[in-house]
């Protein structure tokens, strides 16, 4: 696989991890059907997506990075539909997160 191949697979598994961490909230302690189906295969997504980058990315980058995406991704979702908090600490922590996840892209070798 190429290595920008690997990337964008990468970022889609951080993005399936978005939707089943935000899917969790919906399940209800998976007492609701259908949320916790989603749920579910979204997890599924993910790691099998993970598992595929890795397979042409460093295990300690690509696991850092797919973190990283789902750690951001759901904080902003957790902002914008559950009404979380946007102070200042928690944006800079945010903003943390994502220059290390472009430091781990940059110094990750093609």
């Amino acid at each position: 696989m190429k290595p920008n191949s690997a990337w964008i697979i990468l970022v889609i598994a951080g993005l399936f991890e978005v939707g089943w961490a935000i899917g969790l909230k919906y399940t209800e302690g998976f007492t609701r059907l259908w949320p916790t189906v989603g749920t579910v295969l979204a997890m599924v997504l993910s790691v099998a997506l993970l598992g595929l980058a890795m397979k042409s990315l460093p295990v300690g980058t690509a696991y850092s990075v797919w973190v990283g995406v789902g750690a951001v991704g759901t904080v902003a979702l957790g902002i914008v539909l559950f009404g979380e908090p946007a102070t200042a600490a928690r944006l800079v922590s945010v903003g943390l997160i994502i220059a290390g996840i472009v430091g781990l892209k940059l110094a990750t070798p093609s």
